[in-house]
């Protein structure tokens, strides 16, 4: 919460979003549980190339949409953990956190499947430029962007961490 408080929204979209999250979140009686809640904390993952000039997203199955990583915090992991996983997970690559045990740079509020709200926390992570190989069961669209075309592609929540992460990067 303390980092959320300090962070600088790159839009008026996150500016909301932030809103939404310090008001509803800390209410919440296990934030990250979304079993306890229809509104429960997320984390997801914008995954950069080594390189800096291309980003990782899947298309997602339900949604027929081009998006980060991410999804549900398991039971003893961090967001930062689960956004890890998350993007380990949904792109098979060999992502690691850009620094130490997690960057997160962006949040956004969104609908969520069933009628769920979702606060996502979003995580920069690093992979080399290698071909995904998500296991099955996942989506098995995975593909590497240009940063210009992952914004074309992108919808609204997702334009916003990309802009974020550019901005984290210097880009």
């Amino acid at each position: 919460m303390q980092t959320l408080q300090s962070h600088h929204p790159i839009d008026q979209r996150e500016r909301e979003s932030m809103e939404k999250f310090l008001a509803v979140v800390p209410t919440l009686i296990d934030a990250c549980n979304e079993e306890a809640d229809m509104s429960h904390v997320t984390a997801s993952a914008i995954v950069v190339s080594d390189a800096g000039n291309k980003v990782a997203l899947h298309l997602h199955k339900r949604l027929n949409m081009w998006l980060q990583p991410g999804g549900h915090i398991d039971v003893g992991e961090t967001p930062a953990q689960g956004a890890l996983r998350e993007a380990v997970e949904e792109t098979g690559l060999p992502v690691r956190h850009h620094a130490g045990d997690g960057v997160f740079f962006h949040v956004d509020t969104h609908p969520g499947p069933k009628g769920h709200t979702h606060y996502d926390l979003r995580y920069l992570v690093r992979a080399p430029e290698v071909a995904p190989a998500p296991p099955e069961g996942e989506s098995q669209q995975v593909a590497w962007f240009e940063w210009a075309e992952a914004e074309a592609i992108a919808d609204i929540g997702l334009l916003g961490g990309l802009q974020a992460a550019k901005a984290l990067l210097g880009l």
